[in-house]
């Protein structure tokens, strides 16, 4: 993977403010030290093979909607030729907030993502989708923001799962090819890239 040169969609300038409520390595970490912006920081995590980091990262640094999408084909790459129905309903639920972040939609994701249970990148796309705004509590009860970063760690885990669920000594090929991924959908693309 080239050196990342930008990413337009996100916004917040300094690396640091975007790290500090998701959970990185020490030598993640030790990349901070330089005060970085969010391209030269990506980059860091990348030219140290640190992609766990890489990914939590991205996820954190990109709008919610783009980071659900990111988790979405990350998922799909993973699904083989005679896929689960629960898995290929829960992209779909996810994907259908994607593209219409409507409440029943956002609702829909959560069914779904609790059918398909969490052992999958495809429940937490799902599930990334519930977390992003609104009530987590059933419709008839108090109403419980999610934590603003919720959707980041569910995006995150469905990335990462993605990368090592199939073929795990082919985890680091993975990671840079999501990577690469996020990275298009970061710049306003839409992240269909082939795998090289």
């Amino acid at each position: 993977m080239a050196d990342v040169v930008s990413l337009k969609k996100v916004s917040i300038l300094k690396a640091a403010l975007i790290c500090q409520d998701i959970e990185l390595d020490q030598p993640a970490l030790s990349c901070l030290q330089s005060d970085p912006g969010p391209v030269e920081f990506l980059n860091a995590l990348l030219a140290q093979q640190l992609y766990p980091d890489a990914v939590r990262f991205l996820a954190r640094a990109l709008p919610k909607r783009e980071a659900v999408w990111w988790a979405c084909l990350s998922a799909r790459g993973t699904l083989d030729a005679n896929p689960d129905q629960k898995l290929i309903k829960a992209l779909e639920a996810a994907e259908a907030w994607v593209y219409k972040p409507t409440e029943p939609h956002r609702r829909q994701a959560n069914a779904a993502a609790q059918i398909a249970s969490f052992e999958n990148p495809a429940a937490w796309a799902a599930i990334a989708a519930f977390w992003s705004e609104g009530s987590i509590t059933p419709e008839d009860g108090p109403v419980v923001p999610p934590s603003d970063n919720l959707t980041a760690k569910a995006v995150a885990g469905a990335v990462m799962l993605a990368a090592v669920q199939n073929q795990p000594e082919k985890a680091n090929d993975k990671y840079l090819f999501f990577l690469e991924q996020g990275a298009d959908i970061a710049n306003g693309g839409n992240g269909r890239l082939w795998p090289g």
